[in-house]
């Protein structure tokens, strides 16, 4: 055997096709080239850049040398203006904050015309989640803006993220923002939450109920008075201060009503599956004291409990008194408490996986060290994610739902040829391809003829 890289009619990524030929529908180089004003030479033919970039993404590169995958064999032949990754990366380090908030309109605008092409977030006009979640991402240069030790020890950069869903569909990201290591949860928070609200209305179509969940970091007065600015719920899970377990304890054993999981919970602490527990409500007002603005918010406070151990002593007897595990959560909902406790836990593993898929595509790491190039970086990894998740839902339902790593292996890994005959390009795809169907949907679905005027 021998190999000769010598053919240049090619593609190792036949799936660039259909999704760029998506992105090109939904205005991303036209949105790019009208919204970004480097002012510039590097910052000039942004619309250029940012597809290159987002190509790369979607084929899978996470570095910025990686984005040289988008220039191989017949692609330059399918696709035109694509950049090499130094002019990419002039590109990226020519960034600012302010052309940073003006790619996050790019993102904001680019998925409102994804969720009308195709059917992406069905019924988040009815009910909708918008969770809210940071995340450390490591990084190993030296010499990297903001790289920081943060609370899980390790040395890196901390971003906030947005994700919005409904009960039948997977999460799309509003937005993000990148942070130093070191942050504090809340650093941003709320103007971050206030500018995501916004744009989960307007872009992401969510007009009718908006739910907001947030882990105990976010258990801030300031946080929770922008949310019910807006009118929408809040789920926070509460911390365990004094007052809250004051008000806990006031709660009556009356008061407390068994239920059983749909699907067994492990308990870390007992290392037991847990099939039910005991679940609870009361009238809490939050943030009283005056020395912390004092918002003096009234809303549910969900109690959810569990015995810490039931099993027998050294002498085989057993507990005189239970010991429970309290989990408190503050909310507004309108849910009765099981469905209420239901939506805050279901929703707290949304957002990891979709850090999961970050994390296996452009966000394994940040490539510059310049903080307002890897923020630009982040926003550009956030649009390539809502591009893959509005193709699979153009492809089946399956794909809908899948992970971003399923669909590069099903529909952007393919190899083609590519040939030409009477002005007509064709991609020759392998035989016996497992997902020949779904790829051809994807693509005579983009690639439609025009509806009659």
């Amino acid at each position: 055997m021998s190999v000769r890289f010598d053919d240049p009619n090619l593609v190792s990524n036949a799936g660039l096709v259909p999704v760029m030929r998506l992105a090109q529908d939904a205005g991303l180089l036209d949105l790019a080239d009208g919204l970004l004003t480097l002012g510039s030479t590097a910052g000039s033919n942004a619309g250029a850049k940012v597809s290159s970039i987002v190509a790369g993404m979607v084929a899978g590169a996470d570095s910025i040398e990686d984005l040289d995958v988008i220039r191989h064999g017949g692609l330059p032949g399918l696709f035109t203006g694509m950049r090499a990754p130094s002019t990419l990366g002039t590109f990226l380090r020519d960034f600012t904050i302010g052309h940073n908030a003006q790619l996050e309109n790019v993102l904001a605008a680019t998925l409102a015309r994804l969720r009308r092409l195709t059917p992406l977030l069905p019924g988040v006009d009815t009910l909708a989640f918008l969770d809210v979640d940071s995340k450390i991402t490591r990084v190993f240069g030296s010499g990297k803006d903001g790289a920081k030790y943060g609370y899980t020890g390790v040395r890196g950069l901390n971003f906030l993220s947005a994700t919005l869903s409904s009960p039948v569909s997977v999460p799309v990201i509003t937005g993000t923002r990148l942070r130093g290591g070191n942050a504090d949860t809340r650093k941003h928070a709320t103007s971050f939450l206030t500018h995501n609200l916004a744009t989960a209305r307007a872009a992401g179509g969510a007009t009718g109920k908006l739910l907001v969940r947030m882990d105990s970091g976010y258990y801030v007065g300031e946080i929770l008075q922008a949310i019910l600015d807006d009118g929408a719920w809040f789920s926070v899970t509460a911390q365990q201060n004094v007052s809250i377990q004051a008000a806990i304890a006031s709660i009556p054993d009356t008061a407390w009503q068994k239920i059983t999981y749909a699907r067994p919970v492990y308990d870390e602490d007992t290392e037991k599956w847990v099939s039910t527990a005991q679940i609870a409500e009361t009238r809490y007002t939050a943030f009283t004291n005056p020395t912390d603005n004092g918002q003096f918010i009234t809303a549910r406070l969900i109690v959810r409990r569990a015995p810490k151990t039931t099993s027998a002593t050294s002498e085989g007897t057993r507990e005189l008194f239970p010991v429970y595990r309290y989990q408190a959560v503050f909310t507004n909902s309108p849910f009765d408490p099981h469905t209420a406790d239901t939506h805050h836990r279901a929703r707290a593993g949304a957002i990891e996986h979709v850090f999961a898929d970050l994390n296996n595509s452009a966000l394994a790491h940040f490539p510059s060290g310049r903080f307002a190039a890897n923020q630009a970086w982040l926003t550009l990894a956030t649009i390539t994610h809502n591009l893959l998740r509005a193709a699979g839902c153009l492809t089946s339902v399956f794909h809908s739902k899948a992970r971003t790593a399923t669909l590069r292996r099903h529909l952007i890994h393919i190899a083609a040829r590519t040939t030409r005959s009477a002005r007509k390009t064709v991609l020759h795809l392998p035989t016996n391809w497992p997902w020949a169907d779904s790829y051809t949907h994807l693509f005579t679905t983009v690639h439609a003829p025009p509806t009659p005027a």
